[in-house]
């Protein structure tokens, strides 16, 4: 399998230095990867793997509701945290201000760590608020870590009559990638509880071969406030000017600053066919009105735009040529940006490029394509509704 990711690689040599050199993020080769884009089957093999659990369960989300879906995980930590694996969960405090503390204090009874990232505080001045985790990792043993679109509530697993089927991409990676994923997570919990977890080595250990001598070519890349370069946004810059037959891209919030909408619009000119998919519904009302516009504007140049009927499409995921993808946290947007913490897994490979690229063509049946025609027949309130969102977008 290796061996066929050779050419891509050689292709995309200048976007694997660059993510080393300023991003830090090392090219493992042992991985295998499985893709999930419905929440239940997500949720299961998460419940799968942590009752495996024998060392460690790691799990960090932006959001966190007690509800069912809570409710089907929280026990299996429980259980382990009293079977003397360590547990912790961190979630961001803007995203699970909405769980109750006696919640919280029922797993720390049983032993499950749990810590918030810049909590939100009434009556206290907090001049980071505006800088949210949005990174959803869970990593177990070092051995298998989860990267993506899925939060912890009810609407992840289509049950939230306000969104319908909700349509997202998560990744189950197999292999010494995991440890990648395990940096970020140690990184964001040291920040936010206090514990140094980079003392203790066994976190960081792989296990041999498991994910193959000979498996999938896979940088973690993360970017946020912290950061000097806004490394997940070039990494989509380099991606959509190496492209040369054609870009998908689904996306939920589709904002973006001049260089990404000049590179796609570049593309497209270029004879490289762009496809944008985003969602029919609103989830937030000026972020929605903001990137009906931009995706309103690319049109001129060619760039077909879909949008998704089936529920809500909150994928986040970039592919191109059918050789490598970048999938994980980040919309397509500013804020996902410069504001927010955020992680992606960039693959060299064919294989899981081509599953992605499949599954967009499988949610073409759900979508309805917006024309020039349709764009510019669109009413008054419609068009008001996008200027302004267009003017606030800097702050979206």
């Amino acid at each position: 399998m290796l061996g066929q990711s050779l050419k891509t690689m050689e292709d995309f040599i200048g976007l694997i230095r660059y993510n080393l050199e300023t991003a830090g993020a090392v090219l493992t080769y042992r991985n295998q990867v499985r893709i999930f884009t419905d929440g239940r089957s997500k949720f299961a093999e998460l419940g799968r793997q942590l009752r495996a659990a024998r060392r460690f369960i790691h799990i960090q989300y932006y959001i966190i509701k007690n509800d069912e879906v809570f409710g089907s995980i929280a026990p299996i930590l429980m259980e382990k945290a009293r079977q003397g694996v360590e547990v912790r969960i961190l979630y961001d405090g803007m995203g699970g201000r909405f769980m109750p503390q006696k919640r919280w204090e029922q797993l720390r009874s049983a032993g499950v760590k749990v810590a918030a990232f810049v909590p939100v505080l009434p009556g206290r001045l907090n001049l980071r608020i505006n800088y949210r985790n949005h990174r959803k990792i869970a990593v177990i043993d070092g051995r298998v870590g989860f990267v993506g679109g899925f939060n912890i509530g009810r609407e992840y697993i289509s049950k939230d009559s306000r969104f319908g089927y909700w349509r997202d991409t998560h990744l189950e990676i197999m292999g010494d990638a995991a440890a990648g994923l395990q940096i970020l997570f140690a990184l964001d919990w040291n920040k936010a509880a206090g514990e140094n977890l980079f003392q203790k080595a066994g976190y960081f250990e792989t296990e041999p071969g498991n994910g193959g001598e000979e498996g999938i070519p896979i940088q973690i890349v993360a970017s946020g406030p912290d950061a000097r370069e806004p490394y997940v946004r070039n990494n989509y810059l380099e991606l959509f000017y190496k492209a040369r037959r054609h870009i998908y891209i689904q996306t939920p919030y589709f904002i973006p600053d001049a260089a990404v909408l000049s590179a796609l619009k570049t593309a497209a000119l270029s004879g490289v066919r762009v496809c944008l998919m985003i969602p029919c519904k609103p989830d937030h009302p000026f972020v929605y009105g903001a990137t009906r516009a931009y995706a309103g504007e690319l049109l001129n140049y060619g760039v077909r735009c879909y949008i998704y009927e089936n529920g809500f499409l909150h994928s986040k995921a970039v592919m191109v040529d059918g050789a490598v993808s970048c999938c994980g946290t980040a919309n397509m947007d500013i804020r996902s940006f410069k504001l927010n913490f955020e992680v992606n897994a960039v693959v060299y490979d064919s294989g899981v490029t081509g599953q992605l690229e499949q599954a967009f063509l499988d949610d073409l049946p759900y979508c309805r394509e917006l024309t020039r025609e349709d764009y510019q027949r669109r009413g008054v309130i419609t068009r008001f509704k996008e200027r302004l969102g267009r003017l606030l977008s800097p702050l979206l």
